[in-house]
């Protein structure tokens, strides 16, 4: 292990310097890393990498999840709630019917319940990869918010998939009765299981006399231990670890100080920026050893099957995404939309086409066991490794570096969305007229006496003129902090009036609120 360190590091650097030079060429920087994992595997004397599937699951899939569900808006995941199930759920699994009846019909000696477990594999998008992509290029809020709660939950519903088609090619029977109550349990209980143990976790940042470190480390053991603890009892771990995450996210005021927040936000973005670089890279160097396994099937016939099954992949997309689009016109007219207007042909389009594959898929096609229980090989095991990664490897670069491209091309309607900019400087003076009013109501008979409360009313009267001054007095402490929590307040319940209102925005101003609280320390 100690021999190899230079070589670890040395990929560190490599992956550094590829996601700077993803972010100058404007290229997702997943692309750049499996290209390079790739060349760097066939240098000689590179030692060999064998990734470990509970490395991904464990490692990897829990941090990234927790991360996911704390930077989502939660007011946007429940808007869009029926399109993004739709897609987390019903599209992904027509992705993985599709890919389990042509893999039976096309591939020898590949059975219907061994295309479940190849369909379950490669059916959920990755939301890492679209994430990278959209950073260069301005999508609607719409878009982008649809796409990252689908993110959150089609990890779950496609390892779903995969552990049942697991059981029914290892029994050799599929009972369906048994299939629901446990399809329900791993639904229900991980959502259960992520809830309590959430709720634990905020008591214990509440009442335990932690300070930001202490918080920081505490939240870095919470995904793991929700996510082994909904494991263990054979729910969904990845549900669990979400619906945490989105517990916590949604009461981070409640019960963590503006300093946790502050460089919690830091570490959290630090370590997620490397998990992300490393899962990428690895996807590429593991390439040489997914190749040896291949015995029973030329490599170009492997190559074949692995163009064809990204096909089914991105044609039922398509079409799954403008199906939803038409349910949803015609449901409009029994049921409550989030939004009635015709959102046009552009729109599913691009949702169709944001389906690159990454993490997920590959580490639960590496967990795919050696050896069924009664002693025989797994069938097909390597062509499924092999099929997994080109789909990776095609998705990146086929729709990875032609997406971008489309959104500029076909030029999206904002049809939902305010300006951001506009919408952010109404806030932020409607919030300096609330501080302005309160201040004014509770504490006007100070204002004569006291120069420093005079100075902080003049503060937030520029903030209305779009003039900042950053000073502060150390005797007006007290009454700036009452005020800096009166404006929280304000801002969670507009949040919650203004269903319209863009929740990022929201989030930035709560994020100045945070840093003008930490200023108080050094005045």
């Amino acid at each position: 292990m100690l021999d190899d360190f230079p070589f670890y590091l040395g990929l560190l650097i490599i992956i550094l310097l590829l996601i700077m030079l993803g972010n100058k060429i404007k290229v997702a920087y997943p692309v750049l890393l499996v290209l390079a994992g790739l060349v760097i595997s066939f240098i000689p004397g590179i030692p060999a990498i064998n990734i470990e599937p509970e490395l991904i699951f464990f490692i990897f899939l829990p941090p990234l999840l927790y991360e996911a569900a704390w930077t989502i808006s939660w007011k946007e995941l429940w808007r869009w709630r029926r399109i993004i199930t739709s897609f987390a759920f019903i599209v992904v699994f027509i992705s993985a019917l599709s890919v389990a009846l042509v893999a039976n019909y096309i591939i020898p000696g590949f059975s219907l319940a061994l295309g479940f477990v190849l369909g379950g594999i490669v059916s959920p998008p990755d939301a890492v990869s679209a994430g990278a992509i959209l950073k260069f290029v301005k999508v609607p809020k719409t878009i982008s918010s649809i796409l990252e709660g689908e993110s959150l939950l089609n990890d779950a519903s496609s390892l779903i998939i995969f552990r049942f088609a697991m059981i029914a090619v290892a029994t050799e029977q599929f009972i369906f009765y048994k299939a629901a109550m446990s399809f329900s349990w791993m639904i229900f209980g991980g959502v259960a299981i992520g809830l309590l143990i959430g709720w634990l976790f905020m008591k214990a940042h509440k009442y335990l006399p932690t300070d930001a470190n202490a918080d920081i480390v505490l939240s870095l053991l919470t995904p793991y231990i929700i996510y082994l603890a909904a494991e263990e009892v054979h729910s969904s771990g990845v549900l669990a670890v979400v619906s945490c995450g989105l517990l916590l996210s949604n009461n981070r005021h409640r019960f963590l100080s503006s300093r946790s927040r502050i460089q919690g936000v830091n570490v959290w973005e630090s370590l997620c920026f490397i998990l992300n670089g490393l899962v990428f890279m690895l996807i590429g160097l593991d390439l040489p050893q997914i190749t040896k396994g291949l015995e029973d099937v030329s490599l170009l016939t492997a190559i074949g099957y692995g163009v064809l099954i990204t096909l089914v992949l991105i044609v039922s997309r398509m079409i799954s995404s403008y199906g939803a689009v038409i349910v949803t016109l015609i449901a409009r007219n029994f049921i409550t939309v989030a939004d009635r207007r015709h959102p046009g042909y552009k729109t599913p389009f691009i949702l169709g086409w944001t389906g690159m594959r990454g993490v997920v898929s590959l580490a639960a096609a590496l967990s795919i066991p050696v050896y069924l229980n009664n002693g025989n090989g797994f069938p097909q095991r390597n062509l499924i490794l092999f099929i997994t990664f080109i789909v990776i490897l095609l998705t990146l670069l086929i729709q990875g570096l032609t997406l971008p491209y489309f959104i500029k091309k076909i030029k999206l309607p904002n049809i939902y969305d305010v300006p951001r900019e506009e919408a952010y400087h109404q806030i932020r003076q409607e919030l300096a007229e609330f501080a302005l009013h309160y201040l004014k109501t509770n504490y006007d008979g100070q204002v004569e006496n006291n120069t420093s409360l005079q100075h902080l009313i003049q503060k937030w009267e520029q903030h209305i003129k779009g003039i900042d001054d950053e000073s502060i007095s150390q005797d007006l402490k007290h009454i700036y902090l009452d005020l800096l929590n009166q404006q929280r307040q304000w801002l969670i319940n507009r949040n919650k009036e203004d269903q319209t209102l863009d929740e990022s925005i929201i989030r930035r101003q709560m994020h100045y609120l945070d840093i003008e609280e930490e200023k108080l320390r050094y005045l």
